[in-house]
């Protein structure tokens, strides 16, 4: 006799732009995962969202979804500046929360937040869905291996034109700017591939209003001596750039679009005896991302963006804006 598990219910709190993409899709996907209620700060919006994705019930309020019985996980892609409040009260209602990267505006609200997640004993994950990707895993095994000698140096970069002034990641006040947005994925980046945790030598800063950076580019010390660099921008002179590199005294290792690889990417290997270039297949990060929470909160392995790795990376976020002169998110 065979028994069967429902799916695990999820929640959305707002009728975010990042929605379809990052749950809803992979959730068709996924059988496991179900999305049955949304609510918005405008319930017609969230209304049109819900029929347009097939979402079977619109709550008038956050806290009518977070106490919702039939709700067993919440979805936050809220603004940065929302995430602590409302990750911890969905925690406190006793829901899972899967939450949009970066887990919150600056270290402090994120120890706030795995504190939380201990306390009530429910699942908190950062969607940093690149980290579920074969091509991550492939990535830190070339660096491990030793194929590239020992390592140097490390640098990521994250960087296109967003020139919507009007866009929430031109706000201050909602922990906005292009470190937030695009640098926290090559800082995660170069920390995964480090294995260790960087000290920020030097930040330079290009502005777009007052402490909202657009443009950011920072140096990093690793505790063995190895360098790190990140490029970040909202406004990037080239139209787009996605790309990591790894510099060994033996080799080097180029990453074409690391964060997004089911679209198009190539990682590119050249060492003292040989060289190639591969594609790694795999499903969307969303989806891999997806089926890992699920099985997380089934007992299943335990997810890698986890909140002591978010408070790592929202660390070094910090110490970025310290050391460009410019406010750290929030309060």
């Amino acid at each position: 006799m065979t028994t069967h598990t429902p799916p695990l219910r999820f929640g959305i709190l707002g009728a975010a732009r990042i929605a379809p993409i990052a749950l809803v899709r992979p959730a068709r996907l996924v059988p496991d995962a179900s999305v049955v209620a949304i609510a918005a700060r405008d319930p017609e919006r969230a209304r049109k969202f819900a029929a347009k994705h097939a979402i079977a019930r619109v709550h008038p309020s956050y806290d009518a979804l977070l106490a919702d019985p039939e709700v067993d996980a919440i979805y936050n892609p809220l603004p940065n500046s929302l995430h602590r409040d409302w990750t911890i009260r969905a925690l406190e209602a006793g829901k899972h929360v899967l939450c949009e990267k970066p887990m919150a505006s600056n270290a402090a609200e994120a120890e706030e937040m795995a504190e939380a997640a201990r306390r009530t004993g429910r699942l908190l994950a950062e969607a940093f869905h690149y980290r579920y990707h074969p091509l991550a895993a492939r990535m830190k095994a070339i660096v491990e291996s030793g194929e590239l000698g020992p390592i140097r140096h490390i640098e990521a970069h994250l960087c296109f034109v967003l020139p919507s002034p009007g866009n929430i990641r031109y706000r201050h006040e909602l922990a906005g700017g292009a470190t937030m947005d695009a640098g926290c994925y090559a800082i995660s980046l170069v920390r995964f591939l480090a294995g260790a945790e960087p000290e920020v030598i030097r930040a330079e800063a290009r502005v777009a209003s007052p402490q909202v950076d657009r443009w950011m580019g920072a140096d990093f010390r690793f505790p063995d001596g190895r360098t790190g660099r990140i490029t970040c921008a909202l406004l990037s002179a080239a139209l787009f750039r996605a790309s990591a590199r790894v510099r060994g005294d033996r080799g080097d290792m180029r990453v074409l679009n690391p964060y997004a690889p089911q679209l198009l990417h190539r990682l590119r290997v050249r060492n003292d005896q040989h060289q190639f270039v591969e594609r790694v297949r795999g499903e969307a990060t969303y989806t891999h991302q997806l089926r890992a929470f699920v099985a997380a909160v089934r007992g299943g392995p335990p997810i890698p963006t986890s909140p002591d790795d978010a408070i790592a990376n929202m660390r070094v976020i910090d110490a970025v804006y310290e050391k460009a002169g410019l406010r750290k998110r929030g309060k």
